[in-house]
């Protein structure tokens, strides 16, 4: 986490483009059969791993990943960051009412925050607006919170007009931080058990993203790890 904000506040202090993601199970095995989501994700500049279930499948195939990235926790790290330096920063997506009441809590968390503008996220016969609301805002940071790979595929097509210097697609932020979805306690996120409690909070938009897509993932992990002992 350390090494991911220090990251991008150098490059905003530099005005270098930095194109932000995350991914977790659900997107690796998606990006397997989407060639778009696969291509956004590839172009960017900083990838962080949020989900645990990535972590465990790195270290059982032996690489190294000392920490996770949550995607939420690197948001109020990066809106710390911004409040600190004068970084002014725009917030995109969800529903209108529930970006509305994130926006004054963010207020309230972040007082000396510069919000340069927020828009929701059910934009899409008027894209081109809202970029342009975007690029004339002044803001230098973007937080986009619309589902994947709507978000990845919007920042990476719109990426050389969007004025900022740093993006990120952060997934349901909004919905966490104005109150509509609660996050899950500490001990399920240490144990890696946020995408279950997520399942049980929304269990028939949630049910089959996670749990397929987690049983997928895993039997990759499985054949992957079967084809390195053979090759000893």
């Amino acid at each position: 986490m350390d090494e991911t904000v220090e990251s991008i506040k150098d490059s905003v202090a530099d005005d270098r483009f930095t194109q932000h993601v995350v991914v977790n199970v659900a997107k690796l095995v998606n990006m397997r059969t989407d060639s778009q989501l696969r291509e956004s994700v590839h172009s960017c500049d900083i990838i962080n791993i949020d989900g645990m279930g990535v972590v465990l499948g790195a270290r059982i195939l032996g690489f190294s990943v000392p920490q996770r990235v949550a995607g939420i926790d690197l948001f109020h790290e990066l809106l710390r960051m911004s409040e600190q330096n004068g970084y002014p920063v725009y917030l995109l997506g969800a529903q209108a009412e529930v970006l509305e009441e994130a926006v004054q809590k963010i207020k309230v968390s972040y007082p000396n925050l510069r919000v340069a503008g927020h828009h929701h996220g059910y934009f899409w016969e008027n894209e081109e607006a809202v970029v342009e609301d975007i690029r004339s805002s002044g803001a230098k940071l973007l937080f986009v919170a619309i589902t994947s790979p709507k978000k990845e595929n919007f920042i990476n097509r719109w990426r050389d007009k969007l004025g900022v210097t740093f993006v990120m697609g952060v997934g349901g932020t909004f919905d966490v931080v104005s109150g509509k979805i609660k996050r899950a306690p500490q001990w399920m996120q240490n144990y890696g058990l946020e995408w279950f409690y997520r399942v049980l909070q929304e269990p028939r938009r949630m049910w089959k993203r996670y749990l397929v897509t987690n049983a997928k993932f895993f039997g990759l992990v499985i054949k992957e790890k079967i084809r390195q002992t053979l090759r000893f």
